[in-house]
């Protein structure tokens, strides 16, 4: 059941963050046969035309990466689009997939799945085990929900679907909207407007929680080694007696200070710098325990700095 080549291969969300970091990991790996869609071409939330389009296509594999995403201001004041739009999709999109026979899917969800105040490096067993961050709860509760229904899809029908909680992302096609965006995006653009205007630069919260940062096209090798590997290796993550999950990080953090200074580094700002302490912090550490993906033998490549180097080059004039 390993992908060829020519396999059939559907990637959900394939514009997004993600997705496009999947697309161009397959495409350099000479995959050929690539699924896509367009939001306008299909709604992945309404689930008679998912079921069409996968009657029509007949994916082998499936990347579910579609998903609305936000930061902590998004989540906070949207919770009921959060949580509506994230079940609707990984409902239409599993079920589907179950019906046309899909052979492998790979649900993608968040680090925030775990308690807010989780033992550190998270493991995968911490799964339930406190409450979560409240800010992101409905997100949160619609990729539990995910991960459980891979799980009971699993054990009723025989599928082989695993999920893949990755730590904080970032990378070429980030979302840079300040309304909406995720903890570094926001920072680059925020360091970046205020090295153009002379003012100071402005970071949410006390700069003390710490995040764990993955390059998206890291999260895509991950991705790509699982879903290739042989059956005997991915097998051993489909256990029935817990759920199909595993964690992507890239094995360390830094404080939001610290990731601000580095931020200011690779812009250039030299001006001051101003924590806005009324803000609020969300979680105080999300450090990922990916012992489990490392002992299949995988491990990130890019660097933070040079990740975030390299995205700053890409969007700066955009930026303008």
């Amino acid at each position: 059941m390993m992908m060829q080549s020519d396999s059939r291969i559907f990637v959900a969300g394939h514009r997004g963050l993600v997705g496009s970091s999947l697309v161009r990991g397959l495409q350099r790996k000479g995959f050929t046969n690539l699924l896509t869609q367009t939001r306008a071409q299909l709604d992945l939330s309404d689930r008679e035309a998912v079921a069409k389009y996968f009657e029509e296509t007949k994916p082998e594999y499936v990347f579910l990466a579609a998903a609305k995403v936000g930061g902590i201001l998004a989540n906070d004041t949207l919770p009921a689009d959060f949580i509506r739009d994230n079940l609707d999709i990984q409902n239409s999109v599993i079920e589907a997939s179950y019906q046309v026979g899909v052979k492998r899917l790979l649900f993608l969800g968040s680090s925030c799945i775990y308690p807010k105040a989780c033992p550190q490096p998270i493991r995968e067993e911490y799964l339930l085990t406190g409450p979560l961050e409240q800010t992101n709860r409905a997100y949160a509760l619609a990729k539990i929900a995910g991960i459980e229904m891979c799980w009971a899809y699993n054990r009723q029908y025989g599928t082989k679907y695993l999920a893949a909680m990755p730590s904080n992302l970032y990378g070429p096609g980030d979302n840079f909207d300040l309304q909406s965006s995720h903890v570094l995006p926001a920072l680059i653009r925020k360091a970046h407007a205020a090295k153009k205007s002379g003012s100071e630069f402005v970071v949410w919260g006390s700069g003390k929680p710490q995040r764990e940062l993955l390059y998206s096209d890291d999260l895509a090798d991950a991705c790509l080694y699982l879903m290739s590997s042989e059956d005997a290796l991915f097998d051993t993550l489909l256990k029935s007696d817990e759920p199909p999950l595993i964690n992507i990080g890239a094995g360390s953090d830094v404080t939001i200070r610290e990731l601000a200074d580095l931020v200011a580094k690779v812009v250039g700002f030299e001006g001051a710098m101003i924590f806005d302490a009324s803000k609020p912090d969300g979680t105080p550490k999300k450090l990922m325990d990916s012992t489990r993906m490392r002992g299949l033998g995988w491990a990130p490549k890019v660097g933070l700095e040079d990740g975030i180097r390299s995205v700053y080059e890409m969007v700066k004039n955009e930026l303008d």
